[in-house]
């Protein structure tokens, strides 16, 4: 057949009319496979996407939050007493707060020129040419004067450098890490909206005014309202040692998930809380600290004391969820449901076509095109019946008179 001849029938066949046909196969196995089918296909929609998914509502994710968060403790340091002024950052609180738990502490650090610290790479040296002035690597303290000197007390040296003196590698001391910060409460309070639906939710107790931090601890059973959580109850949740949060610190994240079903009372929907910690665990960089100073003067010269601080960084990160009823979800999603009970069908014809005995017969029978068909012509012949004699005729014999 040419091309020529192909994209003529093609283009007579383009304009066929197809219609199914129904045909009954009494086969017991494919009868049990296709009600299978039907009742697997009907129980998803039914179960997962109705029930489940809650595919008959509009659905918004994308709130807006605002969220304010305070910290409440006191701790001894030796003599010292401190206050959530001295270890919580920042003090204005927000969606970030950290809580230090650990220092390291350099004292009465000034400009001046002292020792390169020696685990800086080219800082080693004998004589003053292996220290090039004016160089600055990365990974050390300040600018090389070009000299070289001992290492403070020790037999060594290394390179002079020009920087807050002396260095934080050879003078900081180690301070004995908060043990009371076990017991240091976190007031998260949260605001949330959902424009779509003009609904507006606070994980606080509606109608009650909070002058300052609640004297409750948040328990998912009797005080869902009371959003305050302890340290020690945080590294309980993320399964971490708090004596090992202390020693390295440490980024946790704290998840507040809003799923809300505005079909029933906007009341009725109230935050849950998981916690998670978001720093690598037991690697080089894990853990969580950081530097500052406090400066001031001493016979008119330039002090400062240099913290490096370690502690618990909270990032609190907010999920919103919310459907209500809508119309049009519920007609898409129930036409679909009723288009996908056809698959049965589809599924079951390849089995019969391809599996079962006799495909063949069922395929002949499946699938008929009327052009091919013989047209049966009935022929009508008039018998005329002509009496000779008498017109009576007796059929009780069978035989004309």
């Amino acid at each position: 057949m040419g091309v020529k001849d192909f994209l003529k029938e093609y283009f007579l066949g383009f304009w066929d009319y197809e219609t199914p046909k129904v045909m009954v196969v009494r086969n017991r196995k494919l009868g049990v496979i296709y009600r299978g089918v039907q009742f697997l296909v009907i129980t998803y929609f039914i179960w997962y996407v109705f029930i489940s998914q809650k595919a008959y509502q509009d659905i918004e994710t994308r709130p807006e939050s605002s969220i304010y968060t305070m910290m409440r403790g006191v701790a001894l340091q030796g003599d010292n007493v401190l206050d959530m002024v001295e270890y919580v950052h920042p003090s204005e609180g927000g969606d970030v707060i950290s809580t230090i738990l650990r220092r390291e502490v350099t004292h009465d650090q000034k400009q001046g020129t002292c020792a390169e610290d020696y685990r800086v790479f080219k800082a080693n040296c004998t004589k003053d040419s292996d220290c090039v002035a004016g160089e600055i690597n990365l990974d050390g303290n300040g600018q090389q004067t070009g000299r070289c000197v001992q290492y403070y007390n020790h037999t060594f040296k290394t390179c002079e450098i020009q920087s807050w003196c002396p260095i934080e590698a050879f003078a900081a001391v180690r301070e004995p890490p908060l043990a009371e910060a076990v017991n240091f409460s976190i007031y998260i309070k949260n605001t949330i909206h959902f424009p779509k639906f003009e609904v507006l939710r606070g994980n606080t107790r509606p109608g009650r005014k909070v002058k300052y931090m609640p004297r409750c601890h948040y328990n998912e059973e009797t005080h869902r309202y009371c959003p305050v959580f302890r340290l020690g109850y945080i590294a309980e949740q993320i399964r971490e040692k708090f004596s090992e949060l202390c020693r390295t610190g440490g980024v946790i994240g704290v998840f507040i998930n809003w799923k809300c079903n505005f079909d029933v009372d906007p009341l009725a929907c109230v935050p849950t809380y998981s916690f998670r910690r978001l720093d690598t665990r037991k690697s080089l960089h894990s853990g969580y600290n950081y530097r500052f100073a406090k400066y001031y003067s001493k016979n008119g010269e330039e002090y400062r004391t240099l913290i490096k601080a370690f502690g618990i960084r909270l990032d609190i990160i907010v999920h919103g969820h919310a459907g209500k009823f809508n119309i049009v979800p519920t007609i898409i999603n129930a036409v679909t449901a009723m288009t996908s009970v056809g698959i049965c069908s589809i599924i079951c014809d390849w089995i019969m076509l391809t599996f079962i005995d006799k495909n063949g017969i069922y395929s002949e029978r499946k699938f008929d095109n009327s052009s091919d068909e013989p047209v049966e012509h009935i022929i009508v012949t008039d018998l005329t019946l002509t009496s000779y004699g008498s017109t009576h005729s007796d059929l009780s014999d069978g035989v004309p008179l």
